[in-house]
């Protein structure tokens, strides 16, 4: 009797794996912004409003704008309307676990970093 052939089950809505190498690297270019990086932090402390970010971040609120929509749409960071602001937060923990392992990984390997010459250091 010939063997049938089954496809995988399919992973739970919340589980969908990333198969594609691009994906991944798009999902650390996003935090690849010493700006964006800086107001993650921030809101990983507790919900902000943009004018809360605006004043953290020391730059223009357009210029924040851009960085925060780029957070939400990247998946670090959610937006909720609370009449004619935006509040933001993050609504993954692991997002706040990435954070502390990247700067753990990165105190750990800071000669190395600052000796390399193939990453250029970003401006904000």
């Amino acid at each position: 009797m010939p063997q049938r052939l089954t496809a995988p089950a399919a992973p739970a809505a919340d589980e969908v794996p990333c198969t594609h190498l691009d994906t991944v690297a798009k999902f650390f270019r996003a935090l690849a912004d010493p700006t964006r990086l800086r107001l993650l932090e921030f809101i990983l402390r507790g919900e902000r409003t943009s004018a809360e970010c605006v004043e953290h971040a020391q730059i223009s609120q357009p210029r924040v704008s851009v960085h925060l929509s780029c957070l939400v749409d990247c998946g670090y960071v959610t937006a909720r309307r609370d009449g004619k602001k935006l509040r933001y937060s993050v609504g993954d923990p692991r997002v706040a676990d990435l954070v502390v392992l990247a700067r753990s990984l990165a105190a750990d390997n800071a000669t190395a970093l600052t000796c390399c010459t193939r990453i250029p250091d970003s401006q904000s």
